[in-house]
């Protein structure tokens, strides 16, 4: 028996930890599915078996015979720690730290190993099945991907080993199948030296998460090709060649095409765009099969200091796309993906940055399909060796660029022949270094039609345009401005935020200030907002689980979920605000004039797909229909459209015109009617309210104030009820549960306001009672509000007046003290215990707030308290509905309600919860409706910035301490 004495890995095991990448796997070539070619998918249930370090098992298992009858199930694709409830292990999030001592290329030994088995027959129909000698076909297995490190048996033989969890590997194996009997036996390794390369900002989900496809390679079969399909955009002409490693033709019936391989042929089509992807339906045919192609002409090139597209510049109003499903990870089948895309479509947004690795390859298909720009970016990121100044970083070690070169090789060879693609970006977040040289010098040796893009190289010594991450308002102006600086090169390069508006939990805030800036500045061409969906994993215990939730060692709690759609990919208000932000049809006028300046923003389309419709709206309520006539305008050109007369003319209230594009008829991506694109106008603005005081307090011997409607409590001036309708504790209120834009993150030098906010106190703020007056006509209660240890306070005034059937509060404050930070919320709250549904007019039919309300639509809308509530994966603030002009509160039709009307336009929100309640809570789960139904109804609110991750509210948008009026009238109403 021999005792090992030294902590190095055994050499069967030391592919784990050497820093090449693999051994075995055939060169990159096209993705791609033949016609007539057979293949065999080995999705499905596999035998697994779990150990806690590489090197705990031998590989006998690996050969035929090998009984597995005691050994677990997984299903493939899929992450063994989101399966078996459990007991294989759990997920871990980290957003840049390594969950591993950093000692590259070493990992620890205790290294979570799954063994996989999968038994399988070939089908009967397999072509050259066997001989007489038992050979099989020519054939080659495909992992598209497994995370981090795998090794492969094919019926007891070693075929190889592999790294880059999310990129394709091919194997040789036509030698070694069997009719019958098969056995797939693979090995993978949480941890490999491959992690340190895979350092993005997710959870760390081991395990065989793409298909698995066995694929029968004829003899003179496709190997691999390359569609190279220009446009010349002046002669309205594409020109295609298609280089192939086997020789063939090319058809395209719609082109009248049919052509040798390798020979470049011009003809008129029509060209691709995000805006109009006309694909064309092709094949390649060589001697062993025939391979369909879906042909897209474009031509993308750095002009002008502008990144052009058949000639013309593009705007991107772009997301950061990592893939996730709640219950699967990464593991996602072709309708999740389809429904990103339409989604995205829906929401009016053009472009995919596929965060921070190539996806799944059907997901390019659907870009290609219905039409999105895509920055394909390879599976690199090495974020955690920050913690050390980025010593020896891999993209700066000599030893590591085989390594990714591999990984840029197996990105673009996979992915090259999709006219989405415009860009290839190295990947994020990985310093700087002679390896990243390298792959950028290798993908321009590879293809010249195509951009290169990498955030980290600020000098932009090696791409093609200058990007950044959360690059504040006022400098992407300066950028915009040519006032920014830096080397020669940079100057002449195009500008793009590939990161910023971080979408987590309410937010973001100043997204339109964003597109503004982007459309001002020529050089400038838009960004991707950071993300496209919350990764929660579904979680009995708390609805959503995130980072902590399975115990991790090292974690960064929710900043996993930071997206614009929920885990469960419902829109979140953030895609909203979006799509409004985005919009591609701009629309603005003069509703007293009766005139709309129609713009088109698209960079290709006419306005043709589009029909335009008005109504009139009186107090919110719709009174007239119509069809606007306007032209089909051609990208960037606009008109001015005259309104109809209106169908009322009611000047003693507010009016307005609401002007919607809507599609034509049904599209691939959208059905007829959808809202591309609105604006509202005002015909009339809203007229005060006024309440004239005609009654006096009256003080009864029972301790009660009486004024008009309401009952007061004597000792503290509180109303007790309004009409029938009881009211509890209405006091000042300043605080808000802080967001987590709020809340910041915690290495930004700037101001955090949630966290000075917390600090000085403003969560529990003490209410002082000085003085309860009684007047001719008015109830007069002057407070103190504080927050203990502190001499900050807000000197606080209730004035109270009713005309007999209306009440009204007059709300006056005064700031004491040196106040340095804004407010989160300047308000009355109050709680009312016969309240379950709420109609009101105002902004909805979702939350606004001041820098996120332009897709707050102005009308009047109705819904539940539990429907106000938005459902942030960590609850914080939320639900707010602005621009209110009154609000109706009570428990629905047969039962009398609260109106409330404010002296200017409110902030109004509700809950089953207070804000402390909120604060507390972690998840959802925590939440417990009470009986009560608290009431904020806000003359100010902080806006929301987007200080999670970038900059925080602008100074426009933060709500300053100074004196301040504001006031409510409260009446009751049976409905």
């Amino acid at each position: 028996m021999s005792v090992r004495t030294t902590s190095s890995p055994s050499p069967e095991f030391s592919y784990v930890e050497d820093v090449s990448p693999g051994s075995g796997a055939l060169p990159p070539r096209a993705w791609y599915a033949s016609s007539d070619a057979a293949s065999l998918s080995l999705n499905g249930s596999w035998r697994f078996r779990l150990s806690a370090t590489a090197d705990a098992e031998d590989d006998s298992f690996a050969g035929r015979g090998y009984d597995c009858g005691d050994w677990a199930e997984v299903a493939v694709p899929g992450h063994w720690v989101l399966q078996g409830d459990g007991a294989f292990g759990a997920p871990i999030y980290t957003n840049h730290l390594y969950p591993f001592p950093v000692d590259p290329p070493r990992v620890p030994t205790r290294n979570p190993t799954g063994d996989h088995l999968r038994h399988f027959d070939l089908p009967d129909d397999w072509p050259d099945v066997a001989d007489a000698k038992g050979a099989a076909g020519g054939a080659v297995l495909r992992f598209d991907g497994v995370e981090s490190c795998a090794r492969v048996w094919l019926n007891g033989t070693d075929i190889g080993e592999f790294k880059g969890s999310r990129l394709p590997h091919e194997f040789t194996v036509g030698h070694l199948l069997k009719p019958t009997g098969n056995v797939l036996a693979v090995r993978v390794h949480q941890w490999s030296a491959g992690s340190y390369l895979e350092d993005q900002d997710q959870w760390w989900l081991p395990g065989i998460f793409r298909d698995v496809t066995l694929l029968h390679r004829p003899a003179g079969s496709a190997l691999d090709f390359f569609v190279h399909a220009s446009y010349d955009h002046r002669e309205g002409t594409g020109t295609l060649r298609v280089d192939s490693d086997v020789d063939g033709r090319i058809l395209v019936p719609g082109l009248d095409i049919d052509v040798e391989t390798g020979q470049a042929i011009t003809v008129p089509v029509r060209p691709w765009t995000a805006e109009t992807p006309y694909l064309y339906d092709a094949t390649l045919v060589t001697p062993g099969e025939r391979v369909p192609l879906r042909i897209g002409f474009r031509t993308v090139v750095l002009e002008d200091g502008l990144i052009k597209v058949n000639g013309r510049a593009i705007l991107f109003r772009g997301v950061n796309r990592h893939e996730w499903h709640p219950e699967h990870g990464r593991a996602l089948d072709l309708e999740t993906m389809r429904e990103d895309v339409l989604l995205m479509k829906r929401h009016n947004v053009n472009a995919v940055r596929t965060s921070h690795y190539p996806p799944h390859p059907a997901f390019l298909d659907l870009c290609d399909e219905y039409g999105l720009w895509v920055v394909d970016e390879c599976d690199l990121e090495t974020h955690g060796f920050t913690e050390q100044a980025w010593r020896d970083n891999p993209v700066d070690d000599d030893r590591w660029t085989p390594a990714l070169l591999d990984r840029a090789a197996r990105m673009v060879e996979r992915d090259k022949n999709h006219p989405s693609i415009v860009m290839w970006s190295l990947g994020n977040e990985a310093g700087t270094g002679r390896g990243l040289t390298a792959m950028a010098e290798w993908i321009r040796g590879r293809d010249g039609s195509r951009l290169i893009h990498y955030e980290g190289d600020w000098n932009c010594r090696d791409t093609d345009v200058y990007s950044r991450m959360y690059a504040d308002h006022a400098e992407v102006d300066r950028i915009g401005r040519g006032q920014d600086g830096g080397p020669a090169k940079r100057r002449q390069l195009p500008f793009i935020q590939c990161e910023y508006a971080h979408a987590m939990g309410n937010g973001p805030g100043g997204l339109a200030d964003y597109q503004r800036l982007f459309e001002a500045h020529e050089r400038i061409q838009g960004g991707f907002v950071w993300e496209w969906i919350d990764h929660g994993v579904e979680d009995e215990r708390y609805g959503f689980a995130y980072g902590g939730d399975f115990g991790e060692e090292l974690h960064d709690g929710n900043f996993v979920c930071d997206g614009l759609v929920f885990p469960d990919r419902t829109p979140s208000p953030g895609l909203l605000e979006y799509k409004k932000v985005v919009e591609p049809v701009r629309m603005e006028g003069d509703g007293v004039d009766g005139v709309v300046r129609i713009a088109n923003r698209h960079d290709f389309a006419d306005l043709s797909a589009l029909a335009f419709e008005w109504s009139y709206e009186v107090d919110g309520e719709t009174v007239g229909t119509g069809v606007l006539t306007v032209p089909a305008l051609a990208p960037g050109d606009s008109a001015d459209v005259k309104l109809p007369e209106p169908p009322v003319d009611v000047r003693q209230t507010e009016t307005r015109w609401t002007v919607r594009a809507v599609l034509a008829g049904d599209t691939a991506w959208g059905p007829k009617g959808h809202v591309v694109a609105w604006v509202q106008l005002w015909r009339a603005p809203r007229q005060l309210i006024g309440v004239t005081a005609r009654r006096r307090p009256v003080l009864d011997g029972r301790g009660r104030i009486t004024l008009g409607p309401a009952v007061f409590a004597a000792r503290t001036g509180e109303p007790a009820t309004v009409g029938g309708i009881d009211v509890i504790g209405l006091k000042l209120d300043a605080w808000r549960a802080p967001t987590d834009n709020d809340e910041g993150a915690p290495w930004q030098p700037d101001i955090r306001h949630g966290v000075l906010w917390r600090k000085l106190g403003l969560h529990r703020m003490q209410h002082r009672l000085d003085a309860v007056e009684l007047s001719d006509d008015a109830l007069t209660v002057r407070t103190r509000v504080a927050p203990a240890a502190s001499d900050l306070a807000l000197r606080t005034v209730y004035r109270w007046t009713s005309d007999g059937t209306r009440l009204k509060l007059a709300v006056s404050v005064t700031p004491e003290g040196d106040w340095q930070v804004p407010l989160p919320r300047l308000g009355v709250r109050l709680g009312l215990t016969a309240a379950d549904r709420v109609r009101w007019h105002g902004g909805g039919p979702g939350e606004g707030y001041p820098d996120t309300d332009s897709a707050s639509m102005l009308g009047r809308w109705e819904s539940s308290v539990d429907d106000l509530q938005t459902p942030y994966v960590r609850p914080q603030e939320n639900g707010a509905r602005a621009d209110v002009r009154w609000a109706e509160i009570g428990r629905g039709p047969d039962f009398p309600a609260l109106r409330v009307e404010g002296g200017l336009p409110f902030w109004f929100t509700a809950r089953r919860w207070t804000s402390e309640q909120l604060d507390a809570a972690r998840h959802l789960t925590d939440l417990t409706p009470g009986d009560t139904v608290w009431v904020n109804l806000d003359h100010g609110q902080q806006g929301i910035g987007s200080q999670s991750c970038g900059p925080g509210p602008l100074p426009r948008y933060q709500l300053a301490v100074g004196p301040t009026e504001f006031s409510f009238v409260f009446s009751e109403i049976n409905s």
